[in-house]
């Protein structure tokens, strides 16, 4: 079987970069990508989410980002309207997320990412 794990990683971020050495560290197979450049699909966030055990976007979204109030997403309950929003402003997906064995988690703080092994 083989050990791969993805990192959706914004190099800019810390606790990004803190959750990718650790994951190198750890050793296996590793896919980096960096959302903000590849930002992933509405599709894509919506298996993630699942993965994430989530039920609302809402509960990924970085409220203290400026597109947030700027864009009204507080008040917004139409899913699709905020997983565009995710994709049009990747900056409002919380980071990083990694994904592993059918499973992902948010790296905050980056050592929780560890469980999914």
């Amino acid at each position: 079987m083989i050990d791969s794990t993805t990192i959706w990683h914004n190099p800019r971020c810390s606790k990004s970069r803190q959750t990718l050495a650790l994951l190198e560290a750890r050793g296996g197979e590793l896919v980096v990508r960096d959302y903000m450049e590849d930002t992933p699909s509405v599709a894509e966030l919506k298996a993630v989410m699942k993965m994430l055990g989530f039920v609302s976007a809402h509960e990924w979204l970085r409220k203290a980002e400026p597109d947030y109030r700027e864009l009204g997403l507080k008040a917004v309950e139409d899913e699709e309207a905020l997983f565009k929003a995710m994709t049009d402003y990747p900056k409002l997906i919380e980071r990083p997320v990694v994904i592993h064995g059918g499973k992902a988690m948010i790296g905050r703080p980056p050592e929780q990412v560890l469980e999914l092994f």
